[in-house]
């Protein structure tokens, strides 16, 4: 079955990514930093606590 918070938090990991990117593109690069590093803390928090 489908982890559905897992699943969430990949998907807002994946937003948060091309957030970033875009934000990088405009020389954005402090939304640009808090974007990747919010991802990174969605990824840790999914790795620890959503995956069995």
């Amino acid at each position: 079955m489908v982890d559905a918070p897992a699943t969430a938090a990949a998907a807002v990991a994946v937003v948060l990514f091309g957030t970033a990117l875009v934000a990088m593109t405009g020389r954005e690069f402090q939304v640009a930093g808090f974007c990747f590093l919010s991802a990174a803390l969605v990824i840790y928090v999914r790795e620890r606590f959503l995956v069995d």
